[in-house]
């Protein structure tokens, strides 16, 4: 499947060596002149963000070092202090790696030695290319841990040595950058946690290879055309039209979640609202939920039963969209509940929370749903759903991802500062972040929200998870912008969603 247009694709290892080849063989661009903009991009970069002192260019044997040689003569050449360290010996050198060491102005370069790095207040990290994947061997593992003690400001090549560019997996050492200068096109592992943790800044470098190029691209970030497609409110809008939502959750010590669910969806402009909770704890939803309408079901000390849900199928009837588990909590009858609605509701359908730990294991049982479905999980509730280890999640975020998406037949939303989108057909998004307020308890319960307005109004459910996730952000954002990201708790940023929305053009209902 072509990416959306508001996807900006990024390119694996395998789609960006036959960019480079396409550009080389079939536009006939030398190979050279690719380098000595790639170089000079790299370059350009290190003076950014360390304008003075001393920089330490450490070199690896192959088009990456070639990429180093070239960043080293433009800084002598400008009239920085600049030492050259390869880890290989220069007679192993080939190709265009070659032709730029022996352009090299000034000192050779010396055999890579840690004391090398020592007063640098920069250091140019292009030991290891895109192509690189799996643990770093020696002498590159030892060159990458002696990096990794430096103080100095690092800016990596490409990728940073040790991350597999086509997933942002670190099987070992890998280098910590302040930033990395990448080329023609940025690379899922400089976005994709724990890669991007290690990437610092990501500047794009356009080194001339056109478009048109054979790499179909299956990944790429979410850009802010992602919301023109959201239909707003007209002239002639009812609430209806402008969408209803289900919730269906809550319990004791835990009423808060479905009502900020409830709450995001209104701010992100659903028409009506209702929320299918407790009995008896009605009284508390109804002096908080001001807008919502709210529907008593059957409960025992709190928690929901399953003679519950004749009503919320009824409901869900008269509904454009069902959000199911926030604060559900994991009694056996509320567990059942979960899966029964899932199983039988026909309207598009967001699973969070207790939602989700209701399918543990039992992923496979969401693929005969016949309406839309999206699946919001952090890493945890992943591996439940996986029966897998956190860490194994955390690990390799884009394959568990989309391993999930595959077994379910769903859009599965693995939360992050990375979130990541994963549809069925491999087709998945990753969100720039860059939202750290959003760390703090109810803004998973936001979001699902969020992402049920969306799918009431009728939006496709990769779509409205993509967008989704780019409103949630940019609401995140507004609210540290205006008090500060420690303080920020998940009312502030369902404050922010108009604003967040009046930002993002789009349709009328």
């Amino acid at each position: 499947m072509p990416l959306p247009d508001w996807l900006d694709p990024l390119y694996d290892s395998a789609q960006q060596r036959a960019l480079d080849s396409w550009a080389i063989d079939e536009v006939g661009i030398p190979g050279l002149e690719l380098m000595e903009r790639a170089g000079t991009g790299l370059a350009e970069l290190v003076m950014e963000v360390a304008p003075t002192g001393r920089v330490v260019v450490v070199c690896g044997k192959g088009n990456n070092g070639g990429d180093g040689f070239v960043c080293a003569r433009f800084l002598r050449e400008h009239g920085r202090d600049v030492d050259v360290l390869l880890l290989a010996d220069p007679a192993d050198l080939q190709g265009d790696a070659r032709t730029n060491f022996e352009r090299l102005p000034g000192p050779a370069p010396s055999p890579f030695a840690p004391s090398g790095l020592e007063s640098a207040s920069a250091i140019v990290d292009a030991i290891l290319g895109t192509g690189s994947s799996g643990q770093p061997r020696d002498p590159a593992s030892s060159a990458i841990a002696a990096i990794n003690s430096s103080p100095a400001k690092v800016i990596a090549c490409d990728v940073p040595s040790g991350i597999d560019a086509s997933t942002g997996e670190v099987a070992g050492e890998a280098v910590h950058a302040a930033a990395t200068a990448t080329f023609h096109g940025a690379k899922p592992g400089l976005w994709i946690a724990p890669g991007k943790d290690r990437a610092g800044e990501v500047r794009v470098i356009d080194i001339g290879i056109p478009p048109g190029g054979p790499a179909e691209p299956s990944l790429g970030l979410i850009s802010d055309m992602v919301t023109e497609a959201i239909p707003r409110r007209g002239r002639e809008s009812t609430k209806f039209a402008a969408g209803s939502v289900l919730v269906c959750g809550g319990s004791t010590g835990l009423t808060g979640a479905p009502s900020m669910a409830a709450e995001a969806a209104m701010r992100t402009g659903a028409g009506y609202v209702t929320a299918c909770v407790p009995a008896s704890l009605s009284l508390v939803f109804e002096t908080r939920l001001l807008e919502v309408m709210t529907v008593p079901l059957p409960d025992s000390g709190g928690s929901l039963q399953t003679a519950g849900a004749g009503t919320v199928l009824e409901r869900a009837e008269r509904t454009d969209a069902l959000i199911l588990g926030p604060g559900l909590g994991r009694q056996d009858e509320a567990t059942e509940l979960a899966r029964d609605l899932a199983a039988r509701a026909e309207i598009p359908l967001l699973l969070d929370a207790d939602g989700l730990n209701a399918h543990a294991g039992a992923l496979p049982s969401l693929a005969g749903r016949r309406a839309g479905t999206v699946l919001t999980p952090h890493a945890g509730e992943l591996a439940r759903l996986l029966g897998t280890e956190s860490r194994a999640v955390g690990d390799r975020r884009l394959d568990s991802a989309r391993q999930a998406a595959s077994q379910s037949q769903t859009i599965v939303l693995l939360k992050g500062d990375d979130t990541i989108v994963a549809a069925p057909d491999g087709l998945a998004a990753v969100s720039r972040g860059g939202s750290s307020a959003l760390a703090t308890a109810g803004t998973g319960d936001v979001l699902s929200g969020v992402i049920g307005a969306l799918l009431a109004k009728r939006l496709d459910p990769f779509h409205a998870a993509c967008a989704g996730v780019l409103i949630h952000a940019r609401a995140g954002r507004r609210a540290a912008e205006r008090l500060g990201g420690e303080g920020v708790i998940a009312r502030d940023v369902i404050e922010e969603l108009p604003g967040a929305l009046r930002t993002a053009p789009s349709g009328p209902l």
